[in-house]
This record gives structure tokens, sequence and C-alpha cells, in this order.
């Protein structure tokens, strides 16, 4: 069926400029027995996308409309029977309009009016129209309906809900401008034997039924529903039940018996109400997904920061140095080791020996420079004698110099001698332990990070409803995400061998 589904794809949009995406989720939506509305300008190919689509299925017709505030019922319902009113029966001729369409495109879906809206809700709802007294089932697999703005009368909110599927028409790119102008008319050709039956149609309905959630995509639709409901987002419980079984049918199509995380990218197509929510929700997805800026990734690079300074911290810690009595051991101003923390020493300038000036000087060591012998004589002892008057008594130069409580002597804090901490092995084991717990956390992220790159390569190989270009964006993105891993994991690995391989206490 995908290859079919692929090859059909590839008829309906030859001619067309960028409109893969809306042209698929047109048919899936229909394929899924769900309506899809697009908004955007005139001009942007949305009729032509419904003509295309109405190509696609074999059982049926095609009808198309442009709403005013002036339309009346007849135009999308039909007229009037004359021969029924004559016989009192309110009756219409439902043939060539909606009630007998398969796929409708209804132009300007918000301008319908009071008189239209009710049928029109029931019919795209039920798949009922009241005709007369008779409530008939009618063909209709789909409808496409454009509009330029959203609905702004709350009695409108109601048609607006009925279309699962909401795709942004952009008008055609820069780049592929110049295409554009030179684009010939192309009529869409399909191969007849592609064409679905409405048979065909309830079959893909009715085994798409069987296809399973797993429980990774449970997980994620429960966080997606938190989400939005964090950010004023508000989903129907019906919406969402639809919203899966778009999920079954997309992953059914594309010969898969499981939903993939990776199908419900289209989800940004089913719960939005504004286009800027779809851009958050998209957001959210690839970061979810691994595709964007998300994993944790920027927590846990500071993280493993975190223990690498500790690490470095704890490798170069260091404690004093005690000798075999316990005692503290210092380093002197020569780096011999000493037991003593001050060492005194005699200050020399030239090579001689400096002094503290006589007691009962103001300032005995001469602001810190001490005075030479010479200096002593000149300035404290008489010329004559080379005599100084202390305690009563007279003094010597020569007695005074030889006195050690009178040189100039410096004090010396010397530096305790450091040797790198020896940590316990309770404390090295915590810090295994710790970094240990890390170490599996980052293994599991890595190991749920490859089975997305697995789970993409298989899921999107050859990609049916999302864009290639989404594929190939993720296949980056999760790429880069293993390698963030892998790194982090390697440093944490050398963080745990730093601290195994700390000094221990015997």
């Amino acid at each position: 069926m995908k290859s079919r589904i692929q090859t059909m794809v590839r008829q309906l949009a030859a001619g067309l400029l960028e409109r893969d995406e809306p042209l698929r989720l047109a048919l899936l939506s229909a394929l899924a027995g769900e309506h899809l509305l697009l908004l955007g300008q005139p001009g942007t190919a949305k009729s032509e996308m419904a003509r295309r689509l109405h190509l696609a299925f074999s059982d049926g017709g095609y009808f198309e409309r442009l709403l005013t505030k002036f339309s009346v019922p007849e135009e999308l319902f039909g007229p009037l029977s004359i021969k029924a009113l004559e016989e009192d029966r309110y009756l219409r001729l439902t043939e060539r309009y909606l009630p007998s369409a398969s796929i409708a495109f209804i132009d300007e879906i918000f301008k319908a009016n009071s008189a239209i809206l009710n049928a029109l809700l029931t019919l795209l709802n039920e798949r009922e129209f009241d005709n007369g007294d008779a409530r008939l089932k009618v063909p209709l697999i789909s409808v496409i309906a454009a509009s330029n703005e959203l609905p702004e009368d709350d009695s409108l909110l109601a048609l607006y809900d009925r279309f699962l599927c909401r795709y942004q028409v952009q008008a055609v790119s820069d780049a592929q401008f110049v295409a554009l102008l030179q684009l010939t008319e192309t009529k869409a050709q399909l191969d007849a034997g592609l064409r679905f039956s409405r048979d065909e149609i309830a079959r893909i309905q009715a085994d798409a039924v069987t296809v399973t959630l797993p429980e990774q995509v449970l997980t994620l639709l429960q966080e997606l529903r938190q989400f939005l409901q964090q950010n004023g987002l508000q989903v129907s419980d019906r919406r969402w039940r639809k919203a899966v079984k778009l999920l079954k049918v997309a992953a059914f199509t594309d010969d898969r018996r499981q939903v993939s995380i990776w199908d419900c990218g289209l989800l940004q197509h089913c719960l939005w109400s504004d286009p800027e929510q779809r851009e958050m929700l998209f957001a959210w997805y690839c970061r979810y997904v691994g595709t964007g800026s998300q994993l944790g990734l920027p927590a846990l690079d500071k993280l493993v920061a975190t223990w690498e300074a500790a690490l470095q911290r704890d490798s170069h810690s260091q404690v004093q140095r005690l000798d075999h009595q316990g005692r503290p051991v210092f380093i002197a101003a020569d780096g011999r080791t000493t037991l003593q923390p001050v060492t005194h020493n005699a200050v020399m300038r030239d090579g001689q020996l400096l002094y503290l000036a006589p007691p009962g000087t103001e300032e005995r060591s001469n602001d810190g420079t001490g005075y030479s012998k010479q200096e002593l004589a000149q300035r404290f002892f008489d010329r004559l004698y080379q005599q100084t008057h202390l305690d009563g008594q007279w003094v010597h130069l020569d007695q005074y110099v030889a006195n050690p409580a009178n040189r100039f002597i410096e004090r010396i804090e010397n530096a305790p001698c450091m040797e790198p901490l020896k940590h316990s092995s309770a404390f090295i084991a915590a810090r295994l332990a710790e970094t240990g717990r890390l170490t599996v956390e980052l293994t599991a992220l890595r190991d749920s990070v490859q089975n997305q790159v697995d789970s993409l390569a298989a899921t999107l190989r050859d990609p049916l409803w999302l864009p290639a270009e989404f594929a190939q964006t993720a296949a980056a993105g999760l790429q880069q995400a293993l390698r963030h891993v892998t790194q982090l994991l390697a440093r944490l690995q050398a963080v745990a061998d730093g601290y195994a391989g700390l000094p221990q206490l015997g």
C-alpha cells in the first residue's frame, strides 16, 4: 500500500510547487475519514489540491463552492423540488451538490450563516443529511475547506472543530519563485488502478484500529497533553481520539503495525487553534524526540562540569605533613624541613651584621633596616671612649655588639610542609557511587537516542506522510545529540577514573 500511495502522491503533485506536504495531509485526512482546513491567502493552489484529491477516489462526485455572507442553503444542498412542494413535501434535489459528493472543496468556509450551519455540521460529522422527513447517509469521504482567516464568531467554533487537520498554506518561497514563473499548466493525471474505492477506505479504517500504541508513544501523548494544558491550550477528548485514529491510519498505510513517535509529528496539524500554537507545539515535539536542543543536555553538561571541578579540588587537596611522632613539619627559607614554625635569622648588610639601637631609643630597628656597627658608633656611642650609658653602667661598643640580644634579628614564618590529602575509602566509594548513578542515567539517555536514531532510520527511510526535510533535520539533530551524550559519558568516565586514582588512607 505504501508504494501505491507514494506513486499516487507523485502523480497528484505533478506541476505543483511546495505543495507536497499539504497534499499528503489532505490524502491522509481523507483515508482517515477526516476533514482538512487550509488557511491562506487566495491564489495558493488550495482549490487545485482539492480537485486533485478527488482523483484519488473512484467513487462519488466532486463538489466545489465559494461561500459569502449572502450564500443560501440551495447553493450547498441543492434546490427545492417543485414537484415535491406540490405534494406538500419539503425535498431538495441533491444530485451534483454537497450531499452527493465524495470530495468537496468549500472556500471561505467561515462565511457560512446560520441557515447553512446546522445542516453542514451534521453532514461533516455524522455524514448524514436531513432531506424532507428523512435523514439520509451521504457518500462524503472528506471536505477540504479554505479560509483567509480564523473564525471570529463563537457560533462558528463548532464548525472549526469539525476539521481535525489544519494547515497554513504559504505563498511559494523566493527559492522557487523563478520556477513558479516558468511553470506550465499541467493537468493532473492519475492511473486508474491507483484509486481507492469506498470499500477500500472502509477496510483501511477498520484495519487501522488494530495498530497498537507502544509505551513510548503513550508517554509522549501524556506529556504533550500536560504541556498544552500548561500553555493554556485545551484539546477535547474527542479531538485526541480522532488524532490517534489519524496516527494509526498513517502507520497502517505506511505498512507498519505500530504507531511510531515519528508519526506523532503529524499532531502539529491537529491540536492547534492558532497558527502560532502550531509552531510552539512542533518546537516541543522536536525537543522531545531529540531533534531540537533539549534532551536535558545543557543541564547534564553543567552537572558533568561540576563533577570535573569537584575532582580538580579533591585531587589538589593538601594537608600539612606530620613526622612520625605526629608533629607538624615546616619548610624553612633555605628549603630544609623543620619542626619549628618560626626561624630567627641575624640580618646582615654588605656582609656585616646589623644591630638594634640601645634600649630607650624610640625605634630600635631603624624602621626595620637595622644599624651597622659603624652607624651605632656614630649615633649612640661617644667618639672618644666608644661607650654609652646603659642601666647605670658604661658599656663599650664592642661589649654591646657582642651581646646577641642587641643583634637585629629577622623573624620568618616557616611555610607548612604540605602533601596530598589521603582520602578515606568511604569518601572515594561515595564519589564513585554518585558518578556511577549519573553514568547509568547518561548511558540510558545514550541508548534512548540510539534507539530513536534506529527508529528514525526505519520509519523515515522513505517517509510517507512527513516531509523528507524533517527526516533529514531529525537525523542530523539526533546524531549531534548522540555525539554529545557520548562525549559526556567519556568525560564522566575520566572523573570516575580520577577519583579511583586518588591517594587513599592505608
